[in-house]
């Protein structure tokens, strides 16, 4: 089981072009989150709490529990 994230589909729905100007929106290095966006790297569950608050959306519609087979 893994973390999927919607956050590519959610940066272009909400306009932004690069990840650069979508990371400094969510407060975020744009590497860090950059590696996070590509499922890279998972959040913590208190980064994914802030990013969903600063969304204005549940945890839930961001992120996806998955299976990895």
């Amino acid at each position: 089981m893994g973390i999927k994230n919607k956050l590519l589909e959610i940066r272009l729905k909400l306009g932004y072009k690069t990840s650069k100007d979508f990371a400094d929106y969510l407060n975020i290095g744009k590497s860090n989150y950059s590696l996070i966006e590509n499922n890279k790297k998972q959040v913590t569950l208190e980064q994914g709490l802030r990013i969903a608050k600063k969304l204005n959306m549940r945890a839930e519609d961001i992120f996806e529990l998955v299976d990895n087979d």
